[in-house]
């Protein structure tokens, strides 16, 4: 290697993971064995080898090398045995593919480096600086910021999965230091996926604070002292000797005694029979062809080599690569063969798509293309296999999946490159057809035949945004879609918390710099709004190809941060397997009986109209209850009443808040107000409301699921909103009456008994909870107890409702003024009982603290499972928005562990009861409340296969501290069995 040569150094086991949670598990077809790793490993590799010389990379390398760890063990355990101690074993059915891995890197012509004692990165650092000595530059490919320290003028670093430089700037930008300085900063933060100690609490952001402060490590341990926070201060001083033995450990070694010299990476053209030998080996038809293209090699020609394959109990290969971001190619392999094109075709869309990456960074509506026949829509069919991934989206009659009749579908397999098949356009009423189907039109029978196969295709990724719509629109056209990847939730998992939205129109802006055309811009509003089926094909193909190019490109900058962020459980586990589940429970929806809601609505108007009498009385006139304006005028002008506050319109304030203050310091107007207002309400929203959401061919109701609109995890339903039925008074449990099983069946209600009261003990492990419910005790009794110095035997219930109140409104941040509300009790006394409670359990007190403190250091909160809830304006400078943070910090890890536990229930369940040869199917979940239907003859063995369901969700993830309790009742309404 000579002055103005390029070396590109390729962190080949970051590769390996990256390709090995890149794909679906894929076996070689004639034996069964795992290939998948080494499939996305090549068309990595591959991929790589052509962009390069295309100069995608910005430059051509002269020079080029996969590096790889030798073992897990290295001379870093020597320093600190517990360095790397408590990472997982690999995969299974990955461990064999790591030697075929290495053998592929041969076979495609390329020097496999590794060294026992050493990790890739210290053979990288000591390959860098050999290519520095000699004038050389070099290219790092990988994104791991372990390796961002060897940044400099001679070193670089590329992100092949965004397309992206790393250089100087770029690293300060991500971390705020220089490259120099990352070796200190680790040595601040640690690494848990290493084990690299650390100093506890420290994070980048505080890491690299401090350096600037202080320089470096060395004079910032020296000068701890000056640190004007007492508990960072004090950490520092504590953690010292961690920070030193981490900043050896994460040091890379750039001496390292190395056999191969650079001459030996220089860069050859790949040897097309001895590649094209080993991908048949591997039965990579797909790959095989285009190297055979690439490289004008005969494939037919060439025989399969024989590869040797080391067993699982044999194989080397380190677990290394965790944290690296998983990517997904758009060529990978895996997909069955294509079809033959007709002639006059190109053989390859895929091919042409590299001629045309310019496309890539626009966004052209006359690029999209409208499939009007069926051997189109086959050829892109074919291709799309060939991808190995594509998005998919439906368009619709309706935005009620129940009832949406398919006008056509659209698919994507590569940026600006998209299609839309229209089924069921009609005709305009002024046209000759008379508003009749236009001509030139797929039939949805074949349409649906033909993009059948790939739907179902298990090689294939099918990207989807919202894909709980898409789902269930394809089930009732009996078509399934698996495996898919959801962008909306990909987003939610990512940045719940920072953004409330999730749709495609903000997520394009945000992360794509493109505003989306609106769905109202294309079908209009109000009286002149047309449904999709009346739009012209050509603006419907401008729309519906935007969506899915909008899609993919999500997915591609989106996927990668949950690997890098260490989301990748949560997504996997928690929220993509739920997009089935609650699928189905949304298509069976739940029997109502509209008789009874009549009666109801007659009953709750009554009740209704007195009240208003009554408001007119204590008002001392007639006014309209329901105007704001008005109703603030009497309040606070005509009457004087304390506390009232104007809004930015100048009326005064009536919000429910203003009128319960009013109504708890004894005004009677107030609380008559509220209690009219929660009438009318359940009138409006339910017993009138419910009838009409009343599917006219299944006869039930179906409401809607929302995944993504809360911080915590917790599930939301609209269409109707079935979570906020009051059940704690007797209109809602009356409402909840209506609410049937079918003729022979019951309805069987599961509820989680005190569940965030568990978790809390759990979380926060408060020794006197945690006996309490391993014992099985009155949990509330328990805690009056403790506070009052009551025996639990005789205890009156005023006394225990005390407690129970305190003990929820704890987990919500109660004030002493919203629990002297509830109590009916003096602010003074209500002070009193939350100071003795936090006396009498101090880890509560701790825990509270800890978190708000780990929430400012980090912005995000995390639940028992990993999910992220994001509070950004936990620093905010305003003392109300950063109180509010705060008890929404402290009260999210609760609130949403609990959620992922019923999620990961739900997730669980239809198998368990598949398994249990029982019919049971889930319908509704209501906060912490599972409703199944079931025959009545099994009502009885279905409840226990529920309970332990529900009971062991936690695990083996999380082994909970305390148990978890499940109520289990069957009856012919929901009331009944709750």
């Amino acid at each position: 290697m000579k002055k103005g040569d390029h070396l590109f150094l390729v962190d080949g086991s970051g590769y390996i993971f990256r390709a090995y949670h890149a794909l679906p598990p894929l076996t070689r077809k004639s034996d069964g064995l795992p290939v998948g790793a080494v499939a996305g490993f090549c068309n990595m590799l591959w991929k790589l080898m052509v962009d390069a010389r295309n100069t995608d990379a910005g430059v051509v390398p002269t020079h080029f090398a996969v590096i790889f760890d030798y073992s897990s063990k290295t001379f870093r355990n020597d320093l600190y045995p517990e360095y790397k101690a408590n990472r997982s074993a690999p995969p299974e059915d990955l461990i064999p593919q790591f030697g075929l891995i290495r053998e592929a890197t041969r076979a495609f012509n390329l020097p496999c480096i590794e060294m026992e004692g050493y990790e890739a990165d210290d053979l990288i650092a000591t390959y860098a600086r050999l290519a520095c000595e000699v004038g050389g530059d070099t290219t790092i490919i990988s994104s791991d910021k372990d390796l961002m320290q060897l940044v400099g003028p001679t070193v670089g670093m590329y992100d092949p999965m965004k397309d992206r430089q790393i250089g100087i700037p770029e690293v300060v930008e991500k971390w705020g230091v220089p490259p120099e300085k990352m070796i200190d900063l680790q040595a601040l933060t640690g690494d848990s996926i290493d084990n690299v100690p650390g100093v506890p609490g420290i994070g980048p952001k505080t890491a690299a604070l401090l350096l600037e402060q202080f320089g470096d490590l060395d004079q910032l341990l020296e000068r701890a002292g000056e640190i004007k926070q007492e508990k960072r201060r004090q950490t520092i001083i504590d953690n010292a000797d961690n920070a030193r033995i981490s900043r050896k450990l994460v040091t890379l070694k750039n001496d390292v005694p190395v056999s191969e010299g650079l001459e030996a990476f220089t860069l050859h053209e790949p040897d097309g029979p001895k590649l094209i030998a080993f991908l048949k080996a591997m039965e990579f038809s797909t790959l095989t062809r285009r190297v055979a293209e690439a490289t004008g090699a005969e494939a037919g020609e060439i025989a399969a080599a024989t590869v040797a394959v080391e067993r699982a109990d044999t194989a080397h290969g380190p677990d290394v690569g965790a944290g690296q971001p998983a990517l997904r190619l758009s060529d990978e392999e895996g997909a069955p063969p294509t079809a033959t094109p007709e002639e006059g075709r190109t053989p390859s869309l895929l091919s042409a798509l590299r001629a045309e990456a310019a496309v890539a960074g626009k966004f052209d509506a006359a690029a999209y293309e409208a499939i009007r026949d069926l051997p189109t829509l086959q050829r892109w069919v074919a291709a799309a296999q060939e991808a190995g991934v594509v998005a998919f989206d439906t368009q619709t009659t309706t935005q009620d999946p129940m009832q949406a009749e398919l006008c056509g579908f659209a698919l994507a397999f590569a940026p600006g490159r998209a299609a839309y098949v229209p089924l069921a356009h009609k005709a305009g009423d002024g046209d000759l057809l008379g508003g009749g189907l236009l001509q030139n039109q797929v039939a949805v029978r074949d349409a649906l035949a033909a993009i059948q196969p790939l739907l179902a295709d298990a090689s294939v990724l099918k990207i989807l945004q919202n894909g709980k719509f898409d789902l269930t629109v394809m089930q009732r056209y009996g078509l399934d879609i698996a495996p898919f990847d959801d962008t909306m939730l990909i987003s939610y998992v990512l940045d719940a918390g920072t953004s409330s939205h999730h749709n495609l129109e903000a997520l394009s802006q945000r992360w794509l710099g493109h505003t989306a055309t609106a769905f109202k811009d294309v079908t209009g509003t109000g009286k002149s709004a047309v449904s999709f089926d009346h739009v012209a094909v050509e603006r419907a193909t401008a729309y519906a190809g935007e969506e899915v190019d909008i899609t993919l490109r999500l997915w591609r900058v989106l996927k990668p941060r949950l690997a890098a962020e260490g989301l990748v459980s949560v997504y996997e586990r928690l929220e993509r397997p739920l997009v089935k589940t609650l699928a189905a429970m949304e298509q069976r929806g739940i029997s109502i009986d509209r008789q009874i809601l009549s009666r109801l609505s007659g009953e709750l108007a009554q009740r209704a109209a007195g009240l208003e009498e009554e408001v007119y009385q204590h008002a001392g006139e007639r006014f309209t209850i329901g105007s704001p304006k008005q109703l603030g005028d009497i309040l606070f002008g005509r009457m004087g009443l304390p506390g009232g506050t104007k809004t930015k319109t100048g009326q005064w304030s009536t919000t429910a808040q203003v009128l319960e203050e009013l109504a708890a310091e004894g005004h009677e107007l107030p609380r008559k107000i509220v209690d009219w207002r929660q009438l009318t309400k359940l009138k409006s929203t339910y017993t009138d409301a419910l009838p009409a959401h009343v599917d006219p061919q299944t006869m039930r109701v179906h409401t809607s699921y929302s995944l993504a609109s809360t911080t915590t995890g917790r599930l939301s339903s609209v269409e109707p909103n079935l979570q906020n039925i009051p059940v704690r008074t007797a209109e809602g449990r009356k409402i909840r009456t209506a609410f049937i099983a079918g003729k022979g069946n019951r309805l069987i209600s599961a509820d989680y008994s005190q569940i965030e009261l568990r978790v809390l003990a759990h979380m926060a492990n408060i020794p006197q909870l945690v006996q309490a419910f391993a014992d099985g005790v009155d949990i509330h009794a328990m805690t009056a107890s403790e506070m009052f110095g009551v025996p639990v035997e005789g205890m009156p219930s005023e006394v225990r409702r005390r407690a129970k109140a305190i003990n929820f409104g704890i987990i919500y941040g109660i004030s002493a003024f919203g629990l002297a509300n509830q109590l009916s009790i003096a602010r003074e006394e209500a002070s009193d009982y939350i100071k003795r409670y936090f006396e009498r359990f101090p880890g509560i007190r701790d825990y509270m603290e800890e978190t708000k403190a780990f929430a400012r250091e980090n912005g995000y909160v995390e639940t028992i499972f990993g999910r992220r809830a994001h509070y950004p304006e936990i620093r905010a400078s305003n003392p109300s928005i950063r109180a509010n943070n705060e008890r929404a910090a402290i009260n999210a890890p609760i609130q949403g562990s609990a959620a992922d536990i019923i999620r990961r229930a739900m997730v669980r369940m239809d198998a368990a009861l598949a398994k249990a040869g029982l019919s049971a199917r889930m319908l509704l979940q209501v906060h912490d409340e599972l409703i199944f239907e079931t025959a009545e003859a099994e009502a009885e063995a279905t409840m226990p296969v529920v309970k332990a369901v529900m009971e062991n969700a936690a695990m083996p993830a999380v082994a909970l501290r305390v148990p978890l309790q499940v109520d289990a009742r069957a009856a012919l309404n929901w009331d009944e069995a709750h």
